[in-house]
């Protein structure tokens, strides 16, 4: 699978942003991005001239809009058209979101928990969801630096939570990039994972033409994994079957006892020559963690260098007769950035069906 550096929330001069779509696009090339998310606040115009600039850039720019209202802000990407925020009210967002998916689009909450009115209109989250799954990503990460802030941190538990009450909903991270500014803060990029088929090319390299429709089904699907510094993946063995991010590993009605024998097989890799020279972390010993709706189930020391190597480790989980089966897991990388101990990148889900215990 080829992973895609995408920033999949942008602003340019069409809406509050300061800066071109052109612009957008070199800034975006120069720090490695393979892929952006045109999401001007009620507006698409911005969009003029884009197949243009994807040549001359050699990146994506997937056409999207941030629906702004005085209720919350929703980030909608993958339209072929402009869908209408004007006539959702505070308990109809569902009807908003399925026009959005009528048009081929995905929806997502934005920041969600950013302080709202009066200090910004409608950023704070207050739309009545009645059907979570028609939800398609949560950004839990907005901003620079977004594993310090309070309110990033609300919105990653408000998405564990939904991943705990059986809701298979995407987590992403947005710059919410305004203007071409040069930031000493580190910056978070969502890889978006794909086949090995679907770009020319080698490795993580990105060759014109890839469909937009491959990147939004990506996300989806939860094929997601969000770092401020080296690309975190893992996938499963199940059953003599791999399970990557995103996917489901299926049960068998059978014992507990049975399924101890058998255990699941984790891979995890951590890949630190992605955007090489683009992001920096100090010497160190991170922590990965496997989590799960059980909570942490694995914890393993990981050395860091700065050297650009890949990394692979190994692990099992094992069934003892538990009183929770699993849902879903996720894996993480904890360490110290800028003097802060903080999560530096986490993936999106694998999931598991009900009803049994995993082949």
């Amino acid at each position: 699978m080829k992973w895609l550096a995408c920033e999949l929330h942008t602003h340019t001069l069409h809406s509050d942003g300061s800066q071109t779509l052109e612009e957008l696009a070199a800034g975006a090339a120069n720090l490695g991005f393979d892929a952006i998310a045109l999401t001007d606040h009620n507006t698409m115009s911005g969009l003029i001239g884009k197949e243009d600039l994807e040549r001359k850039y050699g990146l994506r720019i997937i056409p999207g809009m941030e629906w702004t209202t005085f209720y919350g802000h929703m980030v909608t990407i993958g339209l072929n058209a402009f869908a209408d925020w004007r006539q959702v009210d505070r308990d109809r967002i569902d009807e908003g979101i399925e026009a959005v998916h009528r048009l081929g689009g995905i929806a997502g909450l934005a920041h969600p928990f950013r302080i709202g009115s009066p200090a910004c209109t409608g950023c704070f989250w207050e739309y009545e969801i009645g059907n979570w799954s028609a939800v398609d990503y949560i950004e839990v990460w907005s901003g620079t630096f977004p594993s310090i802030q309070t309110n990033n941190r609300r919105a990653f538990d408000l998405w564990t939570q939904k991943l705990n009450e059986g809701y298979r909903i995407a987590a992403t991270s947005g710059r919410d990039w305004h203007a071409q500014v040069e930031t000493e803060e580190p910056i978070s990029v969502t890889y978006l994972g794909i086949g090995d088929n679907a770009v020319e090319g080698s490795g993580n390299s990105i060759s014109l033409p890839i469909h937009e429709e491959t990147l939004i089904q990506a996300l989806r699907e939860g094929r997601a994994s969000v770092t401020i510094g080296p690309l975190l993946t893992f996938k499963l063995n199940a059953g003599g079957a791999d399970y990557p991010i995103g996917s489901t590993v299926p049960s068998v009605v059978e014992s507990p006892e049975a399924a101890a024998e058998q255990p699941i097989q984790v891979k995890l890799k951590l890949d630190f020559s992605v955007r090489a020279g683009l992001w920096s972390l100090p010497t160190q010993v991170c922590r990965l963690k496997l989590y799960s709706n059980r909570g942490e189930e694995l914890s393993l020391e990981v050395p860091f260098s700065s050297d650009g190597q890949m990394m692979q480790l190994e692990a099992q989980l094992r069934e003892s007769a538990p009183d929770i089966p699993r849902r879903w897991i996720r894996s993480e990388l904890w360490g110290t950035v800028r003097g802060a101990y903080v999560r530096i990148a986490f993936t999106n889900a694998i999931y598991f069906e009900e009803g049994g215990y995993p082949r």
